[in-house]
């Protein structure tokens, strides 16, 4: 038994982390050609393998530094074996990569538990035979995620950039680094490469505030204390203080905002201490070196009653800009960074953006009246908070869960034992089983237990004419069922009262379901969400129509799931799914979300009951979220204070 102090002691245990991967000195399969590495990291579950995400593609490159993160929730108690395999992906640049298993580069395995209590994990590269795959070498780096669900939009453009082609411009990209207290680096994103301009713009992309700069954006100006014993050498070049040496002094100091103060013991050799206290009146730059090996430089000014001195440690800042020339063949050019901080950047310029110079330091060294090598322009900076769906969920919003079944005749006579209706006492269809299994999951978020049940490519009585959403209760005034078990005697009583026909057309349900959730749009609240699920045998007869119908959808509070029973072929059903790239219609519309979830349920004949479910709702947290958040509609019952056009269904 445990006190109501010690069960919320509990909830602190759940940890989520961010892994990033990098890699070394990868095969190359092709003699004059560098991979395309692309890492699938996956986790076990189920006594199997399952995907949890994957890595963008590196171009060109044996050694790539991915900026793609993937969060996974850390359990201390359980061994979260992990299997990162790394894949040369094919395809042009711009189309969607294939990975396909002739073209694995090797694979790396640990525990979750290993990366997050090491920091830092590196492993060998095998092959499918298990031998090393050469001297390739995997490292994986594991972070916790801070509690903050703030994300950054930002765009950058630039103005001006050093040429590092002889015959044509430079094809620039930039990348954006996030330097740790320790000195280290990680990059956290990587723009598109933009042919041939100087001065190019990058697309905007949003990014975690906790991925750019740890959730603090005053990272480069925030409270710092160090206090240090020994002694050192330095040199002050702007204000021409002359070089000096100390032995035996204890000094503390803190940096915070622009106000920057510091006080301490200065003892020189062979004299009294003297306590001091300075405030820096000026700005400047200056370089110094510990005795015992370690360097670094800042700015300031230091001014002191008895003595002026220098003693500042290297301050981490937030973010690093780097700027390159792309090349095919991996080597891309360096042109320049610039280091900032988010705060920096949140402040604005003129007409709200930030200038930054774009130093390339060989270049300052070396060139006499050197300026910079461009410049890098922030055009936006924007923070927003992201809600989650638990934040949803507990604000009050209700999942309106409905179902609609395939009645066509390709089905089989259900009197039939090959039947996909047959109705066998001993153990359900795979009707019965998809519709038990995605249900089950979805009634713990509708609070009456009520669901919407219809069927579709049925002759149906009194007139025996087709339709394509009748309800199976025959009720058109109230289509909804209760409960799974109730959903599921109204199927089984349905079946011998209607004729099986066709066609398999999908489109008339997807757009009844919308109009209910058009009306819930116009509230303006995050009360309800509805989700679609269809059961089907084959594919759709109606495919224009229902990706016009997916397309309307898109704009509203709903997610369509498809479960395709039976050994049809499926691969059109697979094209209604946007993970492949955006839903169009045939005019050219597109959708303006993902809303599609497409899985063949014979993929899960012999798999646990759980992980259907788990496969067919894995979207639509993210759906729901990604819906509320684009219309700045908060949790709870008042929405947004602003209400877009209705689209028309």
């Amino acid at each position: 038994m445990t006190d109501g102090k010690d069960g919320q002691s509990l909830d602190l245990g759940l940890s989520r982390v961010e892994l990033r991967v990098s890699c070394q000195f990868l095969l190359a399969r092709e003699t004059l050609a560098k991979p395309n590495p692309c890492v699938i990291v996956k986790v076990q579950s189920d006594g199997g393998w399952v995907e949890a995400g994957r890595t963008e593609v590196v171009r060109s490159s044996v050694s790539p530094q991915f900026s793609s993160a993937l969060c996974l929730q850390y359990l201390f108690q359980e061994v979260q074996p992990l299997e990162l395999q790394v894949f040369d992906a094919q395809g042009d640049v711009g189309a969607e990569p294939q990975v396909r298993e002739d073209d694995h580069l090797g694979t790396a395995q640990c525990t979750l538990g290993q990366v997050v209590s090491q920091k830092r994990v590196t492993r060998p590269l095998l092959l499918r035979n298990g031998k090393p795959a050469g001297r390739a070498l995997m490292t994986v780096t594991a972070e916790e995620v801070s509690g903050t669900n703030e994300f950054v939009e930002l765009q950058f453009r630039a103005l001006k950039l050093d040429n590092k082609d002889l015959f044509s411009k430079s094809d620039p990209f930039l990348e954006i680094y996030k330097l740790h207290s320790d000195q280290t680096e990680q990059l956290v994103k990587r723009t598109e490469v933009v042919k041939n301009d100087l001065s190019p713009q990058w697309e905007p992309f949003t990014v975690s505030l906790h991925s750019l700069c740890s959730g603090d954006p005053q990272r480069r100006l925030r409270v710092l204390r160090h206090r240090e014993t020994g002694g050192g050498v330095g040199r002050d070049p702007e204000i021409q203080i002359p070089s000096w040496r100390s032995r035996g002094r204890e000094w503390e100091w803190e940096w915070e905002g622009r106000e920057r103060r510091g006080k301490g013991v200065w003892k020189k050799s062979g004299s009294a201490e003297s306590e001091w206290e300075s405030e820096w009146e000026s700005e400047w730059e200056r370089e110094w070196e510990w005795e015992r090996g370690e360097s670094g430089s800042g700015s300031g000014a230091d001014r002191a009653d008895t003595e002026v001195g220098v003693c500042v440690w290297t301050v981490p800042l937030s973010s690093q800009l780097a700027v390159f020339d792309f090349d095919s063949s991996g080597r891309h050019d360096f042109i320049g960074e610039a280091f900032t901080a988010l705060a920096d950047l949140q402040g604005g310029g003129r007409e709200g953006e930030v200038t930054l110079d774009c130093i390339n330091p060989k270049y300052k060294a070396k060139r006499r009246n050197y300026k910079n090598s461009g410049r890098i322009v922030v055009t936006k900076c924007r923070t927003e908070k992201v809600y989650s769906f638990l934040d949803y969920i507990l604000a009050g919003c209700q999942i309106h869960f409905s179902v609609a079944i395939d009645f066509t005749a390709s089905n089989g006579d259900p009197q039939s034992h090959s039947s996909l209706h047959y109705i066998d006492q001993s153990q359900p269809n795979e009707y019965v089983k998809a519709l038990s299994a995605v249900a089950e999951v979805c009634q713990d978020y509708d609070s009456d237990k009520s669901f919407p049940a219809f069927g579709f490519g049925a002759r149906i009585p009194p007139n025996y004419e087709v339709s394509h959403d009748f309800p199976l209760n025959f009720n058109p005034d109230n289509p909804e069922c209760e409960g799974i078990q109730g959903v599921i005697e109204a199927y089984q009583q349905c079946l011998p009262l209607v004729q099986l026909y066709g066609p398999t057309n999908v489109a008339p349900i997807i757009t009844r379901i919308a109009q209910l959730a058009q009306e819930e749009l116009k509230t303006m609240t995050a009360k309800q969400y509805y989700i679609l699920l269809i059961l089907t045998d084959g594919t759709v007869s109606d495919l224009a129509e229902t990706r016009e119908a997916i397309v309307r959808a898109s704009a509203l509070p709903m997610s369509v799931v498809i479960v395709g029973v039976g050994f049809a072929d499926f691969s059109e059903m697979r094209a209604l799914d946007g993970d492949d790239g955006s839903l169009l219609t045939s005019g050219g519309r597109s959708a303006e979300r993902d809303i599609v979830q497409f899985v063949p349920f014979r993929d899960f004949k012999h798999a646990p009951v759980s992980s259907l479910s788990r496969c067919v709702l894995a979207e639509v947290p993210e759906q729901l979220v990604q819906y509320f958040s684009s219309r700045g509609i908060a949790p709870g019952p008042k929405g947004s204070p602003t209400s877009p056009a209705d689209p028309q269904i």
